[in-house]
């Protein structure tokens, strides 16, 4: 029952980011760029509830990203499902405890999905992007994803430890009861 609604609650969460994403940012952008919470909400869950679960919400918010906003299905999907592998990869690595290795984790995850998606538009639809202007929207994407993530941080921790206590049981069998 715990399970079913903290995943109703990651859909509501994701509502919220898209609404914030389509409406709220777009007014406050610098040059043209807006922060994408998105990255930051799937390295979360990554984080916090591991790699299976981080690359299959990644796939899941994916593909409904792609299905809202995208040209083509699936490049979204499939660069979400990387940043939450990533986000479950870098959990047994780092400590999510520290603002410094948050703010790091979150720069590399939005490096990796931008750069993934001007990829994967450059190939396959022979799209051509100055790579002076897109170096420019990563870093300013990059300082904008950090800024927010050193605002929510509280937030994230509180219900990334929270969500991750129940998803994430203690099924070992001690020797003794």
């Amino acid at each position: 029952m715990k399970k079913t609604l903290n995943s109703i609650l990651l859909i509501v969460i994701f509502l919220i980011i898209y609404l914030l994403q389509s409406n709220l940012f777009s007014w406050f952008n610098l040059a043209g760029v807006k922060p994408n919470l998105f990255v930051v909400f799937i390295l979360v869950i990554g984080l916090f509830l591991g790699e299976s679960r981080g690359i299959t919400w990644g796939i899941i918010f994916g593909i409904t990203l792609d299905l809202f906003i995208g040209k083509n299905v699936g490049i979204s999907a499939i660069m979400l499902g990387a940043v939450g592998f990533l986000g479950g990869f870098l959990d047994k690595n780092f400590s999510k405890d520290s603002r410094f290795t948050m703010m790091l984790m979150i720069g590399i995850s939005t490096c990796l999905y931008e750069v993934g998606l001007y990829l994967f538009n450059h190939f396959l639809n022979d799209a051509n992007i100055n790579i002076g202007l897109f170096i420019q929207t990563i870093i300013l994407e990059i300082l904008f994803n950090i800024i927010l993530t050193i605002i929510l941080y509280p937030i994230i921790t509180k219900l990334g430890y929270r969500s991750e206590k129940i998803f994430k049981e203690n099924k070992i069998l001690t020797r003794y009861f």
